[in-house]
């Protein structure tokens, strides 16, 4: 058995893209989030954050967003993690800050400690987590 850890990757990662009724709109939203220049416009936006991670963008004017937290036929599908705090004060007012660009909150209980993490939805209705880094 070969170590996949030996072996040169078959692809490396272009970018995530995210299905959504308006591009630029959810582009924004993201682009106030994690920072990052906006490039295009149309029906395909690309969001070139820091470290040149690519987020894009596509229209699909009849999306149907996930319904979190379903595992069944319209489970969430993909979400992104984001680092926004070591205290809970940082993740405080993190979340502060997306629920007036637009998020809602979709699981904010942290299990008494447990959790590191609190679930959103973006404008669109496609989760991600703020997460509290370790």
């Amino acid at each position: 058995m070969t170590d996949r850890h030996d072996t040169a990757p078959i692809a490396h990662l272009r970018n995530v893209v995210f299905d959504c009724p308006h591009p630029r709109e959810l582009a924004e939203f993201y682009a106030a989030v994690i920072g990052g220049t906006i490039e295009g416009d149309g029906d395909w936006v690309d969001l070139v954050a820091p470290g040149r991670v690519k987020v894009s963008f596509q229209r699909v004017p009849d999306l149907r967003p996930p319904e979190w937290p379903r595992g069944d036929l319209n489970a969430q599908q993909v979400h992104l993690d984001l680092d926004a705090g070591r205290t809970d004060e940082e993740i405080d007012a993190a979340q502060e800050k997306v629920l007036a660009l637009g998020a809602r909150p979709l699981d904010l209980d942290d299990d008494g400690g447990k959790r590191d993490f609190r679930v959103y939805a973006d404008p669109v209705g496609h989760p991600f987590c703020l997460c509290k880094i370790p």
